[in-house]
């Protein structure tokens, strides 16, 4: 499919219809579709927003937050609101963030898939500086407000489609501000111009990101809750890090056999869940123990099977 045809055309303006519905994106914010994963707004972002300002804030609430607060540093004075340190198992109460009232934006992001924080709730706004968000793995998992935001961003992998496509939420009043070497790609007032075919965009991505929202329009329904509440009432046998107002719903880290994990157990319990179909449940190599990601496309179904299959392992190792 051409990405300069009728039908493309088609295809993209029924994609941004339908994120635009259910997002409820409000008017002054034009989508973009792009490339480079969300790891390249991380150099993008400074590099369209920071205008005439020195500096941004950062809240550092885990690995990819942490990844972003470094690239833009080649950019822009970073400044992190509250000093973070690993593991990341919490957020900071708001109160205590040093705030700047002159900073070209404050920068989130909504859910840590390696340590499993989500923000509950956007940070409050601070005398006008506009919010930036990271929701590339909490994409429509929730209501979203834009209310203070003035960028929201994600790559479409985890819960919008396939690797390839960045979307890119972007308030009109902060486009045009870009540093004059800011490459046309993540250019954003370019890509605004020619409605994200400034170049060939994802053309399939994007039609598979359209079939994505034609289905999470048709479907939903919670899942973490079923997880969470068999940890919970495990007495410790599965360990969750992270405190409770901060859970994510789509990453849910744990431990198997107390806080600090027996490594034996987990592996049995990896084993024994791939026996039964279910991959990818070893944790992150740089926290180890287990994670369970719910994504959009897992289905309730399939959070029921893993349930039961918690549920047996501990009524099976419980006195390990």
């Amino acid at each position: 499919m051409s990405h300069r045809s009728k039908d493309f055309t088609e295809v993209l303006n029924a994609t941004e219809k339908l994120l635009r519905e259910e997002m409820s994106i409000p008017n002054e914010f034009d989508v973009l579709f792009l490339q480079g994963g969300a790891t390249g707004q991380f150099s993008a972002i400074p590099l369209n927003l920071k205008g005439d300002k020195e500096s941004a804030d950062y809240a550092i609430t885990g690995a990819w937050s942490s990844k972003s607060a470094d690239e833009a540093t080649k950019y822009i004075n970073v400044k992190h609101v509250f000093s973070s340190q690993k593991p990341f198992t919490t957020i900071p109460d708001e109160s205590t963030w040093k705030r700047d009232a002159l900073a070209a934006y404050l920068y989130y992001c909504a859910n840590e898939t390696v340590h499993g924080v989500e923000f509950s709730s956007a940070p409050e706004t601070f005398r006008g500086v506009p919010l930036v968000a990271d929701i590339s793995s909490n994409f429509l998992s929730r209501p979203f407000s834009f209310e203070n935001h003035g960028l929201v961003f994600g790559g479409a992998q985890k819960n919008l489609g396939t690797a390839g496509l960045t979307l890119t939420i972007v308030r009109r009043d902060l486009i045009g501000k870009q540093h004059p070497l800011t490459p046309a790609v993540f250019n954003y007032a370019e890509m605004a111009k020619h409605h994200s075919v400034y170049n060939t965009p994802s053309v399939y991505g994007i039609y598979l990101t359209k079939l994505v929202l034609e289905w999470i329009r048709d479907n939903g329904g919670a899942k973490a809750g079923h997880i969470y509440e068999i940890i919970n009432i495990s007495k410790g046998f599965y360990y969750s890090p992270v405190d409770p107002k901060y859970r994510s719903l789509m990453n849910i880290p744990f431990r198997i056999g107390g806080a600090a994990g027996n490594e034996e157990l987990e592996s049995k319990f990896v084993a024994g869940a791939l026996q039964l179909g279910m991959i990818g449940l070893k944790g992150h190599r740089s926290v180890g123990g287990i994670r369970a990601s719910l994504y959009n496309a897992i289905t309730m179904e399939e959070t029921m099977k893993l349930g039961d299959y918690m549920k047996d392992f501990f009524e099976k190792n419980a006195d390990y």
